[in-house]
């Protein structure tokens, strides 16, 4: 089959199959006498197997990995296990940090809310975000702190 056949089995962009050649996640195929590549089943199932691995939250370097452990006829079941654990442990990681900057932004929008709307009256700076944030005149934050103390503490001051 030619590249339009197996980009229309398999949902991938005939681009994509282009650059998955270049990068080796899929073998250079043969060459027709015009020219053409001619695909297999075996491409299919290849592209099939990407597609099911990046879903799960592999990148190309890992199937990449994992193609290229499978094909030397080594067993990959261990180091995908280790993978899938690597990428579990960072996603609980980042459930955290989202977790500490919603309290963060819950804290802000509640202090928001008790401020005097008629007071947002510089151009420079958002009274929101000044107030809600608790800044004293020395421009450091105090209260909330984390992510979003320590980014608006490194924002210059344009007083």
């Amino acid at each position: 089959m030619r590249i339009g056949e197996l980009s229309e089995r398999t949902g991938v962009p005939t681009k994509t199959i282009r650059y998955y050649e270049d990068i080796g996640v899929l073998p250079d195929p043969p060459r027709a006498d015009n020219g053409y590549r001619v695909y297999g089943e075996s491409a299919v199932d290849r592209l099939r197997f990407v597609k099911d691995a990046q879903a799960s939250g592999l990148t190309l370097d890992e199937i990449s990995s994992i193609l290229g452990l499978r094909g030397h006829g080594d067993s990959t079941c261990e180091h995908v296990i280790e993978l899938l654990e690597s990428h579990l442990a960072e996603l609980d990681r980042h459930i955290v940090d989202l977790q500490s900057t919603r309290g963060r932004l819950a804290e802000l929008t509640r202090r928001a809310r008790t401020l005097d709307h008629g007071d947002c009256n510089d151009p420079n700076r958002c009274h929101v975000i000044v107030e809600g944030l608790g800044f004293r005149s020395s421009g450091m934050p105090r209260g909330i702190g984390g992510r979003l103390g320590a980014s608006a503490s490194r924002a210059p001051d344009s007083k």
